[in-house]
């Protein structure tokens, strides 16, 4: 069924079903696929290679924002300097290639220009169906790229094509974001403690 199923007239009780729905979906998110993904991020940074992330409207906004916390987040304490880059975040580019070519290769056209074998694309997509995030995992995939996937919804193309897909299993666009945001920060948080000093991490606000 799904959310919300029937009107409220109270904030009160639809956002506590709203966090019902926010504990449901986080307890969907396979541990295996998390493990999968902060490994390939781990490697690539670990060897230097970039990582990309891309994708609209809301999740647009997770891919800019997944630049500061695997970026300046996962360097803190750690002697680390990942490159990180969101192909979401440039209007010129975006708009250059929209008008030129077309709106849904935005970010492969991008990953053609930038990315070499070895990379990581990170596809953020709640649909999993959007057309420019589809083509973007598929040019990853041909050309040497490790990918990861974060879905919703029933996942779409981009779950069946990524290497790792973190996929929430809600119906809500406001639940499926929130819980990629998360995931995001998850990631970053994970990978820079995992490289700390022990009593560091105690001490550090993260």
């Amino acid at each position: 069924m799904s959310f919300p199923a029937e009107k409220h007239d109270s904030i009160a009780t639809f956002f506590a079903a709203y966090r019902d729905q926010l504990a449901l979906a986080a307890a969907s998110v396979s541990a295996a696929a998390l493990d999968r993904a902060q490994a390939v991020l781990a490697d690539a940074i670990g060897r230097d290679g970039a990582i990309f992330a891309c994708g609209n409207g809301g999740s647009a906004s997770i891919s800019n924002h997944l630049v500061c916390d695997h970026a300046r987040g996962v360097a803190a304490d750690t002697g680390l300097r990942p490159r990180v880059h969101s192909l979401s975040s440039n209007i010129e580019i975006l708009t250059a290639i929209a008008n030129d070519v077309a709106y849904a290769e935005v970010f492969a056209h991008q990953l053609a220009l930038a990315a070499r074998p070895g990379d990581v694309l990170i596809a953020i997509s709640s649909s999993g169906d959007s057309e420019n995030v589809v083509r973007a995992i598929q040019w990853a995939r041909d050309n040497g790229l490790s990918t990861i996937a974060m879905t919703g919804f029933g996942g779409g193309r981009t779950a069946t094509l990524a290497e790792v897909n973190l996929h929430v299993q809600a119906d809500n666009y406001g639940v499926v974001e929130d819980l990629h945001q998360s995931l995001m920060h998850v990631l970053a948080q994970y990978l820079r403690q995992a490289r700390m000093d022990a009593d560091l991490v105690h001490v550090r606000k993260f």
